[in-house]
């Protein structure tokens, strides 16, 4: 094996992993939401610009308002998880440019005036942190249930009124619960994918 990576970690945050369907009701703290972000912060995005933002959905209220822009496959899933995250992409993370990618400050008005450029910038290293983010949940030794079945307008209004984020996926989180996994998907081979120049 060529991998550093302990194969029991590669089990349990890639091999054994799935998406889950059901949870239990255990609850899902704080304190863990907090040490999967302190782990997956340090992944890359250009220029360090970590445009992600996550909304934890706790409140009866929030979660009741959540439930109806979600698709009617992933509604009942969303109502009963312990606990629910909404990420979205800040189209305005150039603001913080200054701080995370100090050694080069001018780059939030030489590379971002401009509103589209600032969005696709966004939503593509956004994505790569909800990627990040569904591994960190893992490594957590929890289960994470990501979804793009909402309407994506709707719930950036309810959640991020202000016109400057993107949702761009909602991911339930807890302990697996009964019957929690459909069966694995098809996997496309190494020769399907990888080729050398």
């Amino acid at each position: 094996m060529t991998l550093a990576l302990d194969p029991a970690a590669q089990d349990l945050l890639f091999r054994e992993a799935r998406t889950a369907n059901t949870f239990t009701d255990t609850p899902v703290t704080d304190e863990q939401v907090q040490d999967i972000y302190d782990l997956v912060k340090y992944g890359p995005t250009s220029m360090n610009q970590q445009p992600l933002r996550v909304v934890l959905v706790r409140s009866e209220d929030a979660r009741d308002r959540l439930v109806q822009h979600m698709a009617e496959g992933n509604k009942k899933k969303t109502e009963t998880a312990p606990l629910v995250a909404v990420l979205a992409a800040d189209n305005e993370f150039h603001e913080k440019l200054p701080v995370v990618f100090p050694h080069f400050p001018q780059a939030k008005d030489m590379f971002f005036a401009e509103r589209p450029v600032r969005e696709h910038s966004a939503a593509l290293n956004a994505a790569l942190q909800v990627g990040y983010f569904i591994i960190g949940v893992r490594a957590a030794g929890l289960a994470a249930g990501p979804m793009t079945g909402f309407d994506a307008d709707a719930v950036t209004k309810e959640f991020f009124p202000d016109g400057n984020h993107s949702v761009l996926a909602v991911v339930n989180i807890g302990n697996p619960g009964e019957d929690a996994w459909f069966a694995r998907g098809p996997r496309l081979a190494y020769d399907e994918v990888v080729s050398t120049v």
